[in-house]
């Protein structure tokens, strides 16, 4: 593949990528000449979806991203050495509450599109941070609040019961997450699915079709797309309101059940899509806001994610909910987050 031999700016990243998508050499095509985007892909990464503070800049040097992917290995490796025999079982309520690293695969590199190193995925608002509105932020946190009910199954957050992959990984907008990268793409004319390896979520893509009716909203919402070219144009609506709430490497992330987010895919090379989003919503953001990064083409397979065999979560949490009534207690309120993997902060 040619070399990209012009520097990004951030305020040129979407004029940049398409220039850099022409400059990729041929790339794979069905029988009706569109990209053909069929195969196994992954966007495993320690960049994330909003900027670390340890960054002002969405664009770091090379030096920043190797220090980072070093602290990160280094974390990742003190995280799996072995516990101390002589340590002893934590203290009650000092126990990790999570996975060991043993189950952790988030990535190892920092996150490189059009030739640059990224410590956001996010590229607009320029500080790389979802711009809520006090109304948005507000809803986010409504959400967050329900998920302390322990009454009914039906309570309990959709990633808790299997029904739907945490951190957006199915999207959209299509996020990495701490494990199960890797999505399978099946491609007609009629429609493009998209089988993600968490909780086997799969989303279908109506090409040219229409949306559902308002009162017919799906976890993933209902995706409609169009070429524009060889650029695949993807429009999302009709969110539920119980996923609206996403967990990204211990952030919440809000995608409002009103929002429209559109997607693009642009095959730069035979193994690499450059994938572009917007979310829009005037009552939950400020402004539209923009991210990108790419999907690389995996030699791995898709793996049985197997969610709902052996799940005690819900049952042992409803069980646990009804002795600590038994025994006149209050429920505990519970904080939810998932550990970070990567750069520790400065001192």
């Amino acid at each position: 593949m040619m070399r990209f031999s012009v520097l990004c700016t951030a305020a040129a990243l979407m004029s940049c990528g398409a220039a850099f998508a022409q400059a990729g050499g041929p790339i794979p095509r069905t029988a009706e000449g569109k990209p053909d985007f069929q195969g196994v892909w992954t966007n495993s990464s320690i960049t994330r979806l909003e900027r670390v503070p340890e960054f002002k800049d969405l664009v770091i040097s090379e030096a920043d991203a190797k220090q980072w992917e070093m602290d990160a290995a280094a974390v990742a490796a003190a995280d799996n050495a072995p516990t101390a025999e002589d340590k002893g079982a934590p203290e009650v309520g000092d126990d990790p509450a999570g996975y060991n690293n043993f189950w952790i695969d988030p990535g190892r590199q920092v996150g490189k599109i059009n030739g640059t190193y990224r410590s956001s995925w996010i590229t607009d608002p320029p500080n790389g941070k979802v711009p809520y509105t006090p109304a948005g932020r507000t809803a986010m946190m409504k959400t967050v609040s329900t998920y302390n009910m322990f009454d009914n199954p039906e309570e309990r957050i959709p990633i808790e019961r299997c029904l739907i992959g945490f951190a957006s990984t199915g999207g959209p907008p299509m996020l990495n997450a701490l494990y199960n990268n890797h999505q399978q793409i099946i491609q007609t004319p009629d429609a493009i699915a998209i089988n993600i390896e968490m909780v086997h979520d799969t989303r279908i893509i109506r090409m040219n079709g229409q949306h559902n009716p308002d009162n017919m909203r799906q976890y993933l919402g209902t995706s409609v797309g169009k070429w524009e070219g060889d650029t695949l144009v993807v429009e999302t609506v009709g969110f539920k309101a119980i996923e609206s709430v996403r967990v990204d490497f211990g952030l919440f992330v809000y995608i409002s059940p009103d929002s429209k987010v559109t997607e693009r895919f642009t095959m730069q090379d035979n193994d690499t899509i450059f994938y572009q989003f917007t979310v829009e919503d005037p009552a939950a953001y400020t402004q539209p806001w923009k991210g990108e990064l790419n999907f690389r083409r995996s030699p791995d397979r898709i793996y049985e994610y197997a969610c709902h065999e052996g799940n005690y979560a819900v049952p042992n949490i409803l069980l646990g909910a009804r002795e600590l009534e038994r025994a006149g207690l209050k429920q505990p309120v519970v904080k939810r987050g998932i550990g970070r993997l990567d750069r520790p902060a400065k001192q």
